[in-house]
């Protein structure tokens, strides 16, 4: 006869859940303190009004946090409070819409640092979680995997179609409070700064990685990033067999769109073409190509090898500065 199991009997499958949890809310512990809700302001006669709300994640001890360009667009100046209810006035340190990243100042928090990662490290399926401070709503907290990485994203910002190379993707859902917020592996290290810019409920994050690094230097140095930009939709791809055999490389990046007008149209690149090398180097996923987009590639030729029809074609773009905005 078989036996009735009784809650808490070790044959439940509530051990795994349990670790899970456990592992989310040591995450959420740990990286709860760091992330604050901001709140960028304007003036005008009758008194300050909201441009933009959504959460920053402190990463000095002096009081810099990193939070989204869309974020701080079209202001200055706001305030930051933590999950502590501290709150400091803030001041916009620099953007970059490239990236969608921008640094704000306060005063020294009473609280640490958040300790950054490296989402190199990062593989598909990876736990990852998802911490803001939405509206004040210190903790909010979602988790998920890493369900793709070196996606380029097209945003509108400024006015004008742009994209958003190199994210990760997650199915950690966000909304638009969550934008600029932590996305931490399992340690609690902050591996991306969340961003809900291409929609509600997208779990997709800016990377913490050496490219981001450098643009968040150049954010505290010279409070912007002069940036070049070729103007292309990519998605990471490994080739076929008779592809690694013709070109000696295992990967490349697949084009997905082509934005009009842009360098990479000027320069003839089309749609479903395989970035293999771009100036004599590989590229194998977005952050590859990104590293060589910098202020000193505007205006120099740039030898980009694609596979097109199982044929390898030679281009040469152009690569234009990034307006402001």
């Amino acid at each position: 006869m078989d036996q009735v199991l009784k809650p808490g009997s070790p044959a439940s499958d509530d051990g795994p859940l349990d670790s899970y949890s456990e592992t989310v809310m040591r995450v959420a512990e740990t990286v709860t303190p760091h992330v604050a809700a901001i709140e960028m302001t304007g003036n005008r006669r009758n008194g300050r009004f909201r441009v933009g709300a959504g959460s920053a994640v402190l990463f000095t001890t002096d009081g810099y946090l990193l939070t989204n360009s869309h974020v701080v667009a079209g202001t200055h100046q706001g305030h930051a409070v933590f999950a502590d209810g501290s709150r400091t006035d803030l001041e916009l340190v620099g953007a970059d819409a490239l990236s969608d990243l921008a640094v704000v100042r306060g005063r020294a928090p009473k609280v640490p640092p958040a300790e950054f990662g490296d989402a190199e490290t990062l593989r598909v399926g990876q736990l990852v979680v998802a911490v803001g401070n939405p509206l004040g709503l210190a903790g909010s907290v979602t988790a998920g995997v890493v369900s793709g990485l070196g996606r380029a994203i097209p945003v509108w910002a400024g006015g004008n179609r742009r994209v958003i190379e190199d994210v990760i993707q997650t199915d950690a859902a966000l909304n638009a409070g969550s934008s600029g917020g932590a996305l931490a592996d399992t340690h609690g290290r902050i591996v991306g700064i969340n961003t809900a810019v291409a929609g509600a409920g997208l779990g997709l994050a800016v990377p913490i990685n050496t490219t981001t690094r450098r643009i968040i230097a150049a954010l505290l140095a010279d409070g912007r990033v002069r940036r070049a930009y070729l103007g292309v939709v990519s998605t990471p791809i490994r080739l076929n067999a008779s592809a690694v055999v013709r070109t000696g490389q295992r990967d490349g990046l697949r084009v997905v769109e082509v934005l009009a007008g842009s360098p990479a149209d000027h320069a003839g690149l089309l749609a479903g073409d395989i970035i293999l090398t771009a100036g004599n180097r590989p590229v194998s996923n977005a952050e590859s190509l990104q590293k060589l987009l910098f202020a000193d590639a505007i205006g120099q030729p740039l030898r980009i090898d694609v596979l097109r029809d199982g044929k390898e074609t030679e281009l040469v773009a152009v690569p234009e500065e990034m307006a402001a905005g």
